[in-house]
């Protein structure tokens, strides 16, 4: 099991969301890079980084996604994701050093794109977001909801040849409430790895992932108020040897 310890960008500083909600926002600061850089340093070998403004429509953060790849890359692999929904957006990423984008509304609303995806970029790079109220996904920064449930959508793009999934209870998402660790693996169990995302609020809440055999665990909130270190998070995901 892996840490991705996340960054997610809302008009260039590093913010989370509670539930998702652009009016619940806290800011935890407005250099990127050197939170990317202090991760690097504590040990993490993955960075989430979410462009919040991408995900709701309101311009992207491109430049600064490309400048926090070429800070760090060399020493961690970096998953982006938020509002990847075009076939260009997905391979500019992947141009700029990404180590695999996350789809998440274009999973649901355009399924062949996932298909054009897969051939052009193959399956270690791409990950589908799964993000559900109730076991029902919602889109578009999470402001709408689909009426699809998450397992039907992760059996659809697991055939279409998706290896990777982030699943998110977003009512849990930044409310340090303890991940869905039991939808996360009924998930899994469909035959893709899957990464838990939402919720996360101690090294206990890790160990129960790890323990449960998820892929990976996104930590936000819980590190940037101190519950924990990122180095202390690398050694839960080792097995504490």
């Amino acid at each position: 099991m892996y840490l991705l310890p996340s960054i997610d960008l809302r008009h260039g500083r590093v913010v989370r969301l509670r539930q998702g909600e652009a009016d619940r926002e806290t800011v935890y600061g407005d250099d990127p890079l050197a939170v990317a850089e202090r991760f690097a340093a504590e040990g993490a070998r993955w960075l989430h980084l979410v462009d919040l403004d991408r995900a709701f429509g309101d311009g992207d953060n491109a430049d600064l996604l490309g400048e926090v790849i070429a800070s760090v890359g060399s020493r961690l692999r970096v998953q982006v994701g938020g509002g990847f929904r075009t076939l260009a957006a997905i391979e500019q990423a992947l141009g700029l050093g990404a180590a695999r984008v996350v789809i998440g509304t274009a999973a649901v609303r355009s399924p062949d794109l996932i298909s054009a995806a897969v051939e052009r970029a193959g399956t270690d790079r791409l990950a589908v977001g799964i993000d559900a109220r109730a076991g029902i996904v919602a889109i578009r920064g999470w402001r709408e909801e689909t009426g699809e449930r998450a397992d039907d959508v992760a059996r659809r793009v697991i055939d279409q040849g998706i290896c990777t999934l982030v699943y998110t209870d977003v009512a849990r998402d930044g409310m340090l409430a303890g991940p869905d660790l039991a939808g996360a693996a009924a998930l899994q169990t469909l035959g893709a790895a899957v990464i838990a995302s939402g919720g996360v609020a101690s090294l206990d809440d890790l160990r129960r992932g790890r323990d449960a055999g998820l892929a990976g665990a996104i930590v936000g909130r819980a590190i940037y108020e101190g519950r924990f270190t990122v180095r202390e998070a690398v050694e839960v995901m080792k097995g504490e040897q």
